[in-house]
Protein backbone atom coordinates (compact mmCIF):
# COMPACT_ATOMS: atom_id res chain seq x y z
CA UNK A 1 0.00 0.00 0.00
CA UNK A 2 1.45 3.50 -0.93
CA UNK A 3 2.65 6.00 1.93
CA UNK A 4 -0.19 8.43 2.67
CA UNK A 5 0.70 11.97 1.83
CA UNK A 6 -1.46 13.84 4.52
CA UNK A 7 -4.78 13.54 6.61
CA UNK A 8 -7.24 16.12 5.07
CA UNK A 9 -10.90 17.24 6.38
CA UNK A 10 -12.81 18.56 4.23
CA UNK A 11 -15.33 20.55 5.16
CA UNK A 12 -17.98 21.98 3.03
CA UNK A 13 -22.10 21.85 3.11
CA UNK A 14 -22.21 20.79 -0.50
CA UNK A 15 -22.31 17.06 -1.02
CA UNK A 16 -21.17 17.45 -4.58
CA UNK A 17 -18.22 19.50 -3.64
CA UNK A 18 -17.22 17.10 -0.80
CA UNK A 19 -17.82 14.53 -3.06
CA UNK A 20 -15.61 15.73 -6.05
CA UNK A 21 -12.78 17.13 -3.43
CA UNK A 22 -13.17 13.44 -1.78
CA UNK A 23 -12.44 11.50 -5.10
CA UNK A 24 -9.84 13.12 -6.39
CA UNK A 25 -7.77 13.82 -3.28
CA UNK A 26 -7.80 10.54 -2.43
CA UNK A 27 -6.93 9.56 -5.59
CA UNK A 28 -4.11 11.70 -5.07
CA UNK A 29 -3.17 10.09 -2.61
CA UNK A 30 -4.46 12.06 0.32
CA UNK A 31 -6.75 9.99 3.78
CA UNK A 32 -9.67 11.99 3.34
CA UNK A 33 -12.26 12.78 5.73
CA UNK A 34 -15.08 14.99 5.27
CA UNK A 35 -17.83 17.27 7.28
CA UNK A 36 -20.92 18.92 6.39
CA UNK A 37 -20.43 21.53 9.14
CA UNK A 38 -17.87 24.21 11.07
CA UNK A 39 -19.77 22.15 14.05
CA UNK A 40 -19.22 19.08 12.58
CA UNK A 41 -15.46 19.70 11.65
CA UNK A 42 -14.91 20.67 15.38
CA UNK A 43 -15.97 17.56 16.19
CA UNK A 44 -13.77 15.37 13.26
CA UNK A 45 -10.49 17.69 14.37
CA UNK A 46 -11.37 16.72 17.95
CA UNK A 47 -11.38 12.90 17.49
CA UNK A 48 -8.69 12.44 15.25
CA UNK A 49 -5.98 13.73 13.99
CA UNK A 50 -5.37 15.64 10.79
CA UNK A 51 -2.32 17.38 8.96
CA UNK A 52 -5.01 19.74 6.57
CA UNK A 53 -8.33 21.22 7.69
CA UNK A 54 -10.15 22.35 3.69
CA UNK A 55 -12.84 24.32 5.10
CA UNK A 56 -15.48 26.64 2.44
CA UNK A 57 -15.22 30.11 4.76
CA UNK A 58 -19.31 30.24 3.96
CA UNK A 59 -21.95 27.74 5.22
CA UNK A 60 -24.83 28.01 7.05
CA UNK A 61 -24.07 27.02 11.44
CA UNK A 62 -21.49 28.70 12.82
CA UNK A 63 -19.78 29.17 9.14
CA UNK A 64 -16.01 28.97 8.89
CA UNK A 65 -14.53 31.44 9.62
CA UNK A 66 -15.90 30.84 13.55
CA UNK A 67 -14.84 27.12 13.38
CA UNK A 68 -11.13 27.97 11.89
CA UNK A 69 -10.95 30.88 14.95
CA UNK A 70 -12.15 27.90 17.66
CA UNK A 71 -9.53 24.81 15.77
CA UNK A 72 -6.69 27.48 15.85
CA UNK A 73 -7.21 28.25 19.78
CA UNK A 74 -6.48 24.48 20.62
CA UNK A 75 -4.64 23.39 17.28
CA UNK A 76 -1.93 26.05 17.08
CA UNK A 77 -0.06 23.73 14.34
CA UNK A 78 -3.28 22.65 11.96
CA UNK A 79 -3.06 23.28 9.04
CA UNK A 80 -5.94 25.14 7.85
CA UNK A 81 -7.18 26.33 4.28
CA UNK A 82 -9.84 28.00 3.29
CA UNK A 83 -12.08 28.23 0.61
CA UNK A 84 -13.34 32.03 -0.75
CA UNK A 85 -14.67 33.26 -3.16
CA UNK A 86 -13.00 34.95 -6.13
CA UNK A 87 -12.58 38.88 -5.81
CA UNK A 88 -13.44 38.85 -2.08
CA UNK A 89 -10.55 40.63 -0.64
CA UNK A 90 -12.88 41.47 2.71
CA UNK A 91 -13.24 37.15 2.73
CA UNK A 92 -9.55 36.33 2.68
CA UNK A 93 -8.37 38.87 5.28
CA UNK A 94 -10.74 37.57 7.52
CA UNK A 95 -10.31 33.90 6.82
CA UNK A 96 -6.37 34.75 7.61
CA UNK A 97 -7.09 36.84 10.70
CA UNK A 98 -8.79 34.14 12.45
CA UNK A 99 -6.06 32.33 12.26
CA UNK A 100 -6.29 30.42 8.40
CA UNK A 101 -3.15 29.67 7.42
CA UNK A 102 -4.03 30.05 3.35
CA UNK A 103 -6.85 30.78 1.14
CA UNK A 104 -7.97 29.16 -2.33
CA UNK A 105 -10.56 31.07 -4.65
CA UNK A 106 -12.95 29.04 -6.19
CA UNK A 107 -13.04 28.46 -8.60
CA UNK A 108 -9.63 26.40 -8.47
CA UNK A 109 -8.07 24.01 -10.63
CA UNK A 110 -7.63 20.85 -8.76
CA UNK A 111 -3.50 21.02 -8.99
CA UNK A 112 -3.24 24.37 -7.42
CA UNK A 113 -5.23 22.73 -4.71
CA UNK A 114 -3.34 19.59 -4.27
CA UNK A 115 0.15 21.92 -4.62
CA UNK A 116 -1.20 24.01 -1.32
CA UNK A 117 -2.28 21.15 0.38
CA UNK A 118 0.79 19.09 0.40
CA UNK A 119 2.57 22.95 1.45
CA UNK A 120 0.17 22.93 4.51
CA UNK A 121 1.41 19.28 5.23
CA UNK A 122 4.79 19.94 4.92
CA UNK A 123 4.18 22.96 7.28
CA UNK A 124 2.47 21.60 9.98
CA UNK A 125 5.69 18.82 10.04
CA UNK A 126 8.17 21.38 10.20
CA UNK A 127 5.72 22.96 13.20
CA UNK A 128 7.58 20.33 15.55
CA UNK A 129 11.39 21.71 14.32
CA UNK A 130 13.11 23.35 17.08
CA UNK A 131 12.02 27.07 17.50
CA UNK A 132 15.83 27.78 17.61
CA UNK A 133 16.67 26.49 14.39
CA UNK A 134 18.19 28.62 11.91
CA UNK A 135 16.11 29.39 8.60
CA UNK A 136 17.65 29.83 5.74
CA UNK A 137 15.06 31.08 1.85
CA UNK A 138 17.66 31.46 -1.13
CA UNK A 139 20.90 33.68 0.48
CA UNK A 140 19.22 34.72 3.33
CA UNK A 141 19.86 33.32 6.82
CA UNK A 142 18.17 34.27 10.24
CA UNK A 143 18.90 32.85 13.66
CA UNK A 144 16.22 33.33 16.07
CA UNK A 145 18.50 31.94 18.92
CA UNK A 146 21.80 34.48 18.07
CA UNK A 147 19.67 37.30 16.54
CA UNK A 148 21.74 37.30 13.58
CA UNK A 149 20.76 37.62 10.09
CA UNK A 150 22.93 36.72 6.69
CA UNK A 151 22.57 37.05 3.26
CA UNK A 152 24.90 35.39 0.95
CA UNK A 153 27.23 34.95 4.24
CA UNK A 154 27.44 38.18 5.21
CA UNK A 155 25.95 39.77 8.54
CA UNK A 156 22.87 42.24 7.34
CA UNK A 157 22.45 44.99 10.40
CA UNK A 158 19.10 45.10 11.20
CA UNK A 159 17.37 47.28 14.59
CA UNK A 160 15.69 44.48 17.11
CA UNK A 161 12.44 45.34 15.99
CA UNK A 162 13.25 44.77 12.23
CA UNK A 163 14.41 41.43 13.00
CA UNK A 164 11.45 40.20 15.37
CA UNK A 165 9.32 41.80 11.79
CA UNK A 166 11.70 39.56 9.54
CA UNK A 167 11.31 36.09 11.98
CA UNK A 168 7.68 36.44 11.95
CA UNK A 169 7.74 36.51 7.87
CA UNK A 170 10.49 33.78 7.59
CA UNK A 171 9.14 31.25 9.98
CA UNK A 172 5.55 31.58 7.96
CA UNK A 173 7.56 31.24 4.55
CA UNK A 174 5.12 31.30 1.73
CA UNK A 175 2.22 31.85 3.47
CA UNK A 176 -0.18 35.32 3.14
CA UNK A 177 -0.28 37.55 6.60
CA UNK A 178 -2.25 40.11 6.75
CA UNK A 179 -1.31 43.83 8.24
CA UNK A 180 -3.56 43.60 11.30
CA UNK A 181 -1.41 40.38 11.92
CA UNK A 182 2.06 41.43 11.49
CA UNK A 183 0.87 44.44 13.46
CA UNK A 184 -0.46 42.20 16.32
CA UNK A 185 2.83 39.60 16.29
CA UNK A 186 5.28 41.93 16.29
CA UNK A 187 3.79 45.05 17.69
CA UNK A 188 1.20 43.97 19.86
CA UNK A 189 -2.54 43.38 20.52
CA UNK A 190 -2.88 47.32 20.56
CA UNK A 191 -1.46 48.21 17.18
CA UNK A 192 -3.62 47.21 14.22
CA UNK A 193 -4.51 49.84 11.52
CA UNK A 194 -0.93 51.32 11.58
CA UNK A 195 -0.21 50.42 7.97
CA UNK A 196 2.05 53.16 6.98
CA UNK A 197 3.94 52.40 10.23
CA UNK A 198 4.59 48.57 8.66
CA UNK A 199 4.82 49.72 5.33
CA UNK A 200 7.86 51.57 6.67
CA UNK A 201 9.78 48.57 8.08
CA UNK A 202 9.19 46.63 5.22
CA UNK A 203 10.30 49.04 3.03
CA UNK A 204 13.93 49.30 5.40
CA UNK A 205 14.32 45.47 5.34
CA UNK A 206 13.84 45.63 1.25
CA UNK A 207 16.78 47.70 1.42
CA UNK A 208 18.84 45.53 3.56
CA UNK A 209 17.65 42.23 1.77
CA UNK A 210 17.08 42.39 -1.84
CA UNK A 211 18.97 42.90 -4.84
CA UNK A 212 16.79 45.37 -6.33
CA UNK A 213 14.19 46.80 -3.80
CA UNK A 214 11.82 47.90 -6.46
CA UNK A 215 11.54 44.23 -7.63
CA UNK A 216 11.86 42.38 -4.27
CA UNK A 217 12.30 38.56 -4.69
CA UNK A 218 11.87 37.73 -1.13
CA UNK A 219 9.54 39.61 0.79
CA UNK A 220 6.57 40.17 -1.24
CA UNK A 221 3.36 42.30 -1.00
CA UNK A 222 -0.22 40.99 -1.41
CA UNK A 223 -2.18 43.33 -2.63
CA UNK A 224 -4.75 44.40 -0.35
CA UNK A 225 -4.01 41.83 2.21
CA UNK A 226 -0.50 42.17 3.23
CA UNK A 227 3.07 40.26 2.96
CA UNK A 228 4.26 36.83 2.49
CA UNK A 229 7.94 35.96 2.25
CA UNK A 230 8.72 33.50 -0.49
CA UNK A 231 8.55 30.00 0.39
CA UNK A 232 11.36 27.79 0.44
CA UNK A 233 12.10 25.61 -2.61
CA UNK A 234 13.71 22.66 -0.20
CA UNK A 235 13.14 22.30 3.16
CA UNK A 236 13.07 25.99 4.65
CA UNK A 237 14.06 25.18 8.56
CA UNK A 238 17.35 23.32 9.64
CA UNK A 239 18.93 22.45 13.21
CA UNK A 240 22.14 23.90 13.18
CA UNK A 241 24.49 22.73 16.28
Amino acid sequence: MSQSHGKVLIVDDESAIRRALHNTLHGMGFEVDDAVSGEAALDRVREAEYDVVLMDINMPGIGGVRACREMRKSMPHLGILMLTVRDREEDKVTALDAGADDYVTKPFSIRELAARIRAAVRRSSASHVDPNAVIRIGNIELDPARRVVRKGGEPVHITPTEFDLLHYLMAHAGLPITHARLLHAVWGPEYGGELEYLRTFVRQLRKKLEDDPAEPTYLLTDSHLGYRFTEARTGGLENIR
